[in-house]
């Protein structure tokens, strides 16, 4: 059901006319007239600056009609590039994209020995430098970097806010240290609305959907992004998931409640209850030094070639995280969801089939519409991808994104 957009001249406009080009294009002058309800003349002058800033461009190609032809716009996919970094639990993932989301870059390397301040900033700078001085980017073809990781985080101030042993970097003023090294634009945001924010931007997804991210890593998180832009709530810690109960009076957890989904549905969690059946983790190989994050993919992969204790397991998460998604759809009144993250990397066809099945029952809107289901083409490097997209939805369309400026 499309929704005709009436926003007033301005910059919250140059946003609006950035998202149409991005998600419809090739998209003609005329069109964006029809589709937006702005006058003529208001879209002209946008859409010039725009071409004049070199974020969008004329394709060449025109439609005939009965009057003047007409030439289409697209996005132009060098105006900008980002660049975003996920902080995982022992790994750096840092990934590049152009503007219209496309992946022109990674890395991965070993995280931080230890999470002193200095050796934090010291190996994310190098990384930035490696990625896009192996690239050969000039600097001011770059719009920014966003590091990503788990939250909950301060977005004003720059830093994580994460409890003390899940993130060893926690209290540090993680964007004005990298951005006084780099001479840069930084941001910090949390890898689940990274994830969202990635997703849509990446998928040419409509600013007419009501769009939706579940994101599983370590931890359970979510994001929704409605007009095209992230609902980041009244800290930008919007859309914790994991942290409804799922089991009343249940296992404590260390946001303060009981019986969270994470403590419940998360890959560490499995991973543990895995090495407490007899045998398991032998006959899986699973041996008592791997990470979870490894431990979980050899759980999941097990899962999908037929293992029944494997498969139990990974059946019960996604049971209860199909609740979180039904709880998450009706919330929101969601018409497409996206599993991100890299909890669903190995058995994601699982976690889709249970989830699209349990919508398909439970939604509440189910008699109305649908909710589409997909699991990101990228599970891994979500967050990262994200990163790079909240760097350039700030840059080139003001208004819907954080803002992207280097700070003093």
């Amino acid at each position: 059901m499309a929704r005709r957009e009436s926003a007033a001249a301005g910059p919250g406009s140059r946003a609006l006319i950035v998202d149409l080009i991005r998600s419809s294009g090739p998209i003609s002058r005329v069109e964006l007239v029809k589709v937006t309800g702005l006058t003529q003349p208001t879209i002209s002058n946008i859409v010039r600056r725009l071409i004049d800033d070199g974020v969008v461009r004329e394709t060449g190609d025109t439609v005939a009609t009965r009057g003047k032809p007409r030439t289409m716009l697209v996005i132009n996919s060098r105006a900008a590039y980002g660049v975003g970094i996920h902080m995982g639990a022992d790994t750096l993932t840092c990934v590049v994209t152009d503007t219209r989301g496309g992946t022109v870059g990674r890395q991965l390397v070993a995280g931080p020995a230890d999470g002193r301040p200095a050796e934090v900033v010291a190996r994310l700078a190098a990384l930035y430098r490696d990625v896009t001085d192996g690239l050969g980017l000039p600097p001011q073809s770059v719009a920014g970097m966003a590091v990503v990781g788990p939250g909950p985080v301060d977005v004003v101030r720059g830093g994580f806010l994460a409890p003390a042993g899940l993130l060893p970097q926690a209290g540090l003023d993680l964007a004005d240290a990298l951005t006084s090294r780099l001479g840069v634009p930084v941001l910090v945001d949390s890898d689940s609305a990274a994830a969202a924010v990635g997703e849509f931007w990446g998928r040419q997804v409509s600013r007419e959907r009501t769009f939706g991210c579940l994101y599983m890593n370590s931890g359970i998180g979510s994001g929704v992004v409605l007009d095209g832009a992230l609902h980041r709530g009244a800290s930008s810690n919007a859309g914790k998931i994991g942290h409804i109960a799922v089991v009343r009076d249940g296992e404590p957890c260390y946001c303060g409640n009981r019986g969270c989904l994470e403590q419940y549905a998360a890959p560490r969690v499995l991973v543990g209850r895995a090495r407490a059946v007899p045998g398991l983790a032998d006959r899986l190989r699973i041996r008592s030094e791997d990470p979870d994050d490894r431990a979980f993919d050899v759980l999941a992969r097990a899962a999908i070639y037929g293992d029944e204790d494997a498969r139990a397991l990974v059946d019960e998460s996604a049971a209860l995280l199909a609740e979180g998604a039904v709880t998450l759809a009706n919330l929101w009144d969601l018409d497409t969801l996206v599993l991100a993250g890299p909890g669903f990397a190995v058995a994601g066809s699982i976690y889709v089939t249970e989830i699209r099945r349990r919508l398909a029952r439970q939604a509440f809107t189910r008699d109305m519409h649908g909710v589409r289901v997909d699991l990101s083409s990228n599970p891994r490097d979500a967050a990262a991808i994200g990163g790079a997209a909240l760097v350039l939805q700030g840059s080139v369309a003001p208004g819907h994104g954080p803002q992207v400026a280097a700070r003093a």
